[in-house]
């Protein structure tokens, strides 16, 4: 792997994390993605050191209470994203409808309502994709149900970076197609059942993940 040169604004991105190798997990989800967000979440520990940011296919319709239900299942705090924001340890945050969530350069939170990716709007290709900029080796994708191919180019982008991939199994999901396309770029390092996927982020980021 190329050495990579980590400049002054990413180091103060840094600066807001403990020294653990992954700061940051993109989790992409549409259909019969509650259900495996909810199992993932209930089994992280209120001590779980990075950020997660949630791209979930939303209806442009009606507000969203992604935030609100998801709270019922994790010790972690979880919020509705907001613009200008900067990405805390031990947060969950949720895009919100009709509205692309990216990370700009500066580590913090854009809304963008440029044309719809994937037929989707907020779509977690341009979400994980921006995250691999800012984070780099310090990231991680996981792909979960969904249909599409939503998500795929972000994973890669953040595999091409140096990151890790996960995305869930067939057995475990509603819909397969968001991370087959993800297996299908070929830069999927763990193909896991739902209930399998948060003893693999805890063993990433709280077993012997100091990094110097």
């Amino acid at each position: 792997m190329p050495v990579q040169v980590i400049s002054s604004s990413q180091q103060w991105v840094y600066n807001y994390f403990p020294n653990i190798a992954y700061r940051v997990v993109g989790i992409a989800a549409s259909l019969g993605g509650l259900q495996a967000m909810a199992t993932i979440l209930s089994e992280l520990p209120a001590s779980f050191p990075a950020a997660i940011v949630i791209v979930q296919h939303l209806s442009p319709r009606y507000p969203s209470h992604l935030a609100r239900i998801l709270k019922r299942h994790t010790a972690l705090r979880v919020k509705q994203a907001e613009a200008g924001e900067l990405l805390r340890p031990g947060t969950i945050y949720t895009a919100v409808p009709n509205q692309h969530l990216l990370m700009t350069l500066e580590g913090t939170l854009h809304f963008s309502s440029e044309e719809r990716i994937n037929f989707c709007r907020p779509a977690a290709d341009l979400m994980l994709k921006s995250i691999a900029s800012v984070y780099q080796r310090r990231a991680i994708a996981v792909i979960l149900t969904g249909r599409g191919c939503d998500g795929a180019l972000g994973a890669a982008a953040i595999k091409q970076h140096g990151g890790i991939v996960i995305a869930q199994n067939k057995a475990t999901s509603r819909c397969f197609s968001m991370p087959n396309a993800a297996i299908n770029t070929g830069c999927v390092d763990w193909v896991l059942p739902v209930e399998a996927i948060a003893p693999r982020l805890i063993n990433l980021l709280m077993s012997d993940s100091l990094v110097s």
